[in-house]
């Protein structure tokens, strides 16, 4: 039976983007698969009484290189979205819709890449309804799905729930019960994969 990697992340989160861009090529070396898990990484900083590395200027400054540095290593597209710290609510709730129709994968490439590769602002609903036109998707029906109440309470508890799983960032990667917490740990996810 294959191995499953819990993924823990969330739109606003450029190193969650990082991950993404390379647990497609991990689980094809190790046979694992992704349970995507979709979080308010607000949410889970409030549960665990933790703040973003924005908040402290010289970690900042840091952070922001080692960003570059990554991405160049990895090969992809990136850059520090202009918009950001961009609200990521209403494109974390069309998840859930994605999710429940089959359609989470494509929908993750469209949110990651309008964020971090080509520095969209996901917070304006504008700008969510072309991303999501130009990835095939029905935009209305999306943008519609992002103000039911099911997508909403499936955000809240989500982010409850990892909250309670000692999730307390973003990205975290659980394998087998035991968390790896940042893009820079994906050797560890790999290992335990392994």
């Amino acid at each position: 039976m294959n191995k499953t990697i819990d993924f823990y992340y969330d739109y606003v989160s450029a190193t969650s983007y990082l991950a993404w861009t390379q647990l497609q090529g991990l689980c094809e070396r190790t046979g694992a698969c992704i349970n995507y898990k979709p979080i308010l990484l607000g949410g889970v900083f409030k549960a665990a009484n933790n703040i973003s590395p924005m908040t402290i200027p010289a970690k900042w400054e840091w952070f922001k290189k080692d960003l570059e540095r990554h991405a160049a290593h990895y090969g992809i597209p990136y850059q520090l979205n202009p918009h950001f710290p961009f609200s990521s609510v209403n494109a974390l709730r069309g998840a859930f819709w994605a999710q429940a129709n089959d359609r989470l994968e494509d929908y993750n490439r469209a949110m990651f890449t309008a964020a971090w590769a080509e520095g969209k602002d996901l917070s304006s609903k504008e700008v969510l309804e072309k991303v999501l036109t130009v990835a095939g998707f029905n935009a209305a029906d999306v943008m519609e799905a992002m103000t039911q109440q099911e997508n909403k309470t499936a955000l809240i508890e989500a982010t409850q729930a990892a909250a309670e799983r000692g999730i307390f960032g973003a990205p975290s990667m659980v394998v087998e019960g035991e968390l790896h917490f940042g893009q820079d740990r994906l050797q560890w996810v790999e290992r335990a994969l392994s």
